[in-house]
């Protein structure tokens, strides 16, 4: 597990972020950690200058359907990103496991079978307390990089899709 603050970020200063369209899907189960993802993920897109109305907030049961409902807002394609936020704590019994392992993969086949980069914001953590570290305490804020990544990577298609061809991006 990460020991120092991972989530301090200099502006990203992307143009026409205000055009961006993100879906944020976000696990209901263990509250307490994701809301506080999804509320420093919109923090910091609007700060980017993502137009509130264009970032839509989808709630999901668990982390195990955050799979199927990422895979149905790439398959809209009307989403430049998604961002796919949920918490799982490691119990007594092997579940952990298996819902971390088919989260992980489904999130993976979202971005290898779409054209919608998804971007995996979950915490697996052993303790309640690594949780609370990592969305908001002591560690930061697991959400605030899932923004970053996901404006980087919306900012990667666009460019890679440019006629130009050009995919520098600074001193980034």
């Amino acid at each position: 597990m990460a020991t120092v603050n991972l989530s301090d970020y200099k502006p990203l200063h992307i143009t026409n972020a205000e055009d961006f369209s993100i879906g944020i899907v976000f696990s209901e189960w263990n509250d307490f950690v994701t809301y506080n993802l999804r509320d420093a993920a919109l923090e910091i897109l609007e700060k980017e200058g993502v137009k509130a109305g264009n970032i839509k907030l989808f709630p999901v049961p668990g982390a195990f359907e955050l799979n199927y409902a990422s895979m149905q807002l790439c398959k809209e394609r009307k989403y430049d990103a998604v961002i796919a936020i949920g918490c799982v704590i490691r119990g007594e019994t092997p579940h952990f496991d298996y819902v971390c392992s088919a989260v992980a993969q489904g999130i993976k086949d979202c971005n290898i079978l779409t054209d919608t980069p998804t971007i995996f914001c979950v915490l697996t953590d052993d303790t309640k307390e690594q949780s609370i570290a990592r969305s908001g305490g002591d560690l930061g804020n697991k959400g605030v990089e899932a923004a970053v990544t996901a404006l980087r990577m919306i900012d990667f298609k666009k460019k890679l899709s440019d006629k130009k061809g050009n995919i520098g991006f600074g001193n980034a």
